[in-house]
C-alpha cells in the first residue's frame, strides 16, 4: 500500500488515528490538519507513530522560532539573494504539480556568502518552499485532487570548482537537511540534466543529507533529458530552452520572468571580505625554508581542495605534481599544477580547488624562502573528494586524510 488517502493497509489506517490521537493538542496550529497532510509525516518515518509525532513536534518549534507561518508576507530577501540566486517555480508536470528550477552554473556562491548572511541563505529557501507549498494547495482545489509535492529540474550545465567551495556546500548541506525534516514528501521527483563530469564528485559531497527515500527520486539524464522531460511536462509547460513552448510575452525561451538566470555578484554588494573559516590543522613554516604536505591521488577525476589562512605576514603557495611519494624534491623537479605565488593570507584566507585529471603525488607547497627572519604560522584545511562511485573516507567514518609533510630551507 502506498500510505496515502484511499490506499492505506489495516494497520496505517490504525497509525494514522493514534497519530491524529496523539497530537490534538497541536492540531490546531499545524499549517494543515488533513488526511494527507498528516500521512506525509507518518510516511516519513515509516509509519512509526511516535518517530512522526516527535518530527512533527520539532518542525512546529522550526515554524515558531522562524515565524515561519508569515515568512511570505513579511520577511523580505536581501536585494543580492533576490538578484542573484538563481531559479524559479515555472509550469506544471502532467499530473499538475508544480516545477521548480535551479539554474547551477552561473551561480556565484563565494559572491553570494560575502553579501548575505548564511541565515538570510537559509530564509530564502524556507519561503520557497512555503510559497511552493501554497502553490500545491492551490492546484488542490484547482483540480480537484491532492496535489502535495513537486516536481524538480536542477540545471547543472557549467558546474565547476566554485561550487564546490566548502562554506558553500556545508550552507547546501544544512538547506537539505532542513528539506528532509520539515517538508517531508515534499518532493515527488528530480532531473538532473547536463552534467558535467564533475557531478559526481559534487553530489557525494551532499547526498549524505538526503534520506534514502529521497535519493530513489533523483534521475540523473542523458544526452536525451529533452525527449525524458518531455515525457512528464507538456510542452506547453516546459520553457523552450528546455525542449518546450512555453516562452515569456517578449519569447525569451528562458523564461526569465519566473525563473531567475544569474552572473556573478558585483563586489558593490560585498558586506565582507572573507566567510570565517574553521581549520582542521597547523604548521609552522621557518625562515627561509619551505613545508611541503603530499596527497597521493589514486583516481582520475578526484578534487583537491585546500584553505589556509597564515600569521603575521604573507606566505607563498602552490601546487606540483611528483610521481613517487616520500621522496623529497626541488620545485623545479616537479611539475607546477597551480603556479606558486605570494599570498596576503594574513589579511584574507585563500581558498582553491583543482580537478586532478590523473593519479600521482600532489604536492602543496607552502614557500617561506624570501623571508629572512619571520617564521609563518599556518592554518588550513585540505580535502580530496571522490567521485561519486568511490566513497569518500570521511563518509565511511574512518579519520580525515593526514598529508606527508616534509620541511626544507632549499626551493
Amino acid at each position: 500500500m502506498s500510505g496515502r488517502v484511499g490506499d492505506l493497509s489495516p494497520k496505517q489506517t490504525e497509525a494514522l488515528e493514534q497519530f491524529r490521537e496523539r497530537i490534538q493538542d497541536i492540531l490546531p496550529q499545524l499549517p494543515a490538519q488533513h488526511d494527507h497532510f498528516l500521512l506525509r509525516w507518518l510516511r516519513a518515518r515509516n509509519f512509526n507513530v511516535q518517530k512522526s509525532e516527535a518530527m512533527l513536534r520539532k518542525h512546529l518549534e522550526f515554524r515558531k522560532n522562524l515565524t515561519v507561518d508569515t515568512i511570505i508576507t513579511e520577511w523580505k530577501p536581501p536585494e543580492v539573494i533576490e538578484k542573484y540566486l538563481s531559479g524559479g517555480m515555472c509550469g506544471y508536470d502532467r499530473e499538475g504539480s508544480p516545477i521548480w528550477y535551479d539554474v547551477i552554473g552561473p551561480m556565484d556562491p563565494k559572491g553570494l556568502f560575502l553579501s548575505a548572511s548564511k541565515q538570510d541563505f537559509i530564509k530564502s529557501k524556507i519561503r520557497d518552499c512555503e510559497m511552493l507549498q501554497k502553490e500545491c494547495d492551490l492546484q488542490s482545489q484547482r483540480l480537484g485532487r491532492n496535489v502535495e509535492a513537486i516536481t524538480m529540474i536542477y540545471d547543472v550545465e557549467g558546474l565547476g570548482l566554485k561550487h564546490l567551495w566548502k562554506p558553500a556546500i556545508e550552507t547546501y548541506g544544512e538547506i537539505l537537511q532542513m528539506f528532509e525534516d520539515n517538508y517531508p514528501e515534499g518532493l515527488k521527483r528530480l532531473f538532473v540534466i547536463k552534467a558535467p563530469k564533475l557531478f559526481p564528485v559534487a553530489y557525494n559531497l551532499i547526498k549524505h543529507f538526503l534520506s534514502e527515500n529521497t535519493r530513489r527520486k533523483i534521475f540523473i539524464l542523458g544526452a536525451n533529458w529533452q525527449e525524458m522531460l518531455l515525457n512528464y511536462i507538456d510542452a506547453e509547460e516546459l520553457p523552450a530552452i528546455y525542449g518546450g513552448k512555453m516562452t515569456d510575452p517578449d519569447g525569451d525561451p528562458r523564461c526569465r520572468t519566473k525563473i531567475h538566470h544569474v552572473g556573478p555578484v558585483p563586489t558593490s554588494y560585498y558586506v565582507r571580505d572573507h566567510v570565517k573559516m574553521d581549520y582542521e590543522q597547523c604548521l609552522t613554516v621557518s625562515r627561509g625554508s619551505t613545508q611541503q604536505m603530499e596527497y597521493e591521488i589514486l583516481f582520475p577525476g578526484c578534487v583537491l581542495r585546500w584553505q589556509f589562512a597564515s600569521e603575521g605576514a604573507d606566505i607563498g603557495f602552490g601546487v606540483f605534481l611528483k610521481a613517487k611519494k616520500g621522496e623529497w624534491q626541488k620545485a623545479a623537479q616537479m611539475q607546477e599544477i597551480v603556479p606558486s605565488q605570494r599570498y596576503n593570507t594574513h589579511l584574507v584566507p585563500e581558498d582553491g580547488s583543482l580537478t586532478c585529471e590523473r593519479p600521482g603525488v600532489y604536492v602543496l607547497r607552502f614557500d617561506n624562502t624570501y623571508s629572512i627572519f619571520q617564521s609563518k604560522r599556518i592554518s588550513f584545511s585540505v580535502e580530496v573528494l571522490l567521485p561519486g562511485h568511490l566513497q569518500s573516507p570521511k563518509a565511511s567514518g574512518s579519520s580525515a586524510i593526514q598529508p606527508d609533510v616534509a620541511n626544507s630551507s632549499q626551493s
